[in-house]
């Protein structure tokens, strides 16, 4: 059976066909508890990160790349992406 995927060494094992979930990290906040409890409707909570800084993709707590937030375009405007800039080699477990 031909397919149009590229042969990576997987074919067949069902596993390659289980979605995961990415958690994308975009910043840190760090108030004191007191400014925590707080916090109500339209508050503004500094993050330790710019708007143009990096961001982190994560499964689970293994960090497995990095990128830069971008906005989709065509049919998806408005809707977040990321651009990967930074992979780790995740076959080696690197």
């Amino acid at each position: 059976m031909e397919t149009n995927e590229p042969n990576d060494g997987h074919a067949g094992n069902p596993f390659t066909q289980v979605p995961i979930e990415i958690t994308i990290s975009v910043g840190r906040a760090r108030p004191l508890v007191r400014e925590l409890l707080r916090l109500k409707r339209d508050a503004v909570l500094p993050l330790d990160r710019r708007v143009d800084d990096p961001v982190e993709l994560y499964v689970g707590d293994k960090l497995i790349a990095r990128g830069e937030l971008t906005e989709l375009e065509g049919d998806a405007t408005g809707q977040l992406a990321v651009r990967l800039t930074e992979v780790a080699d995740l076959r080696d477990g690197l």
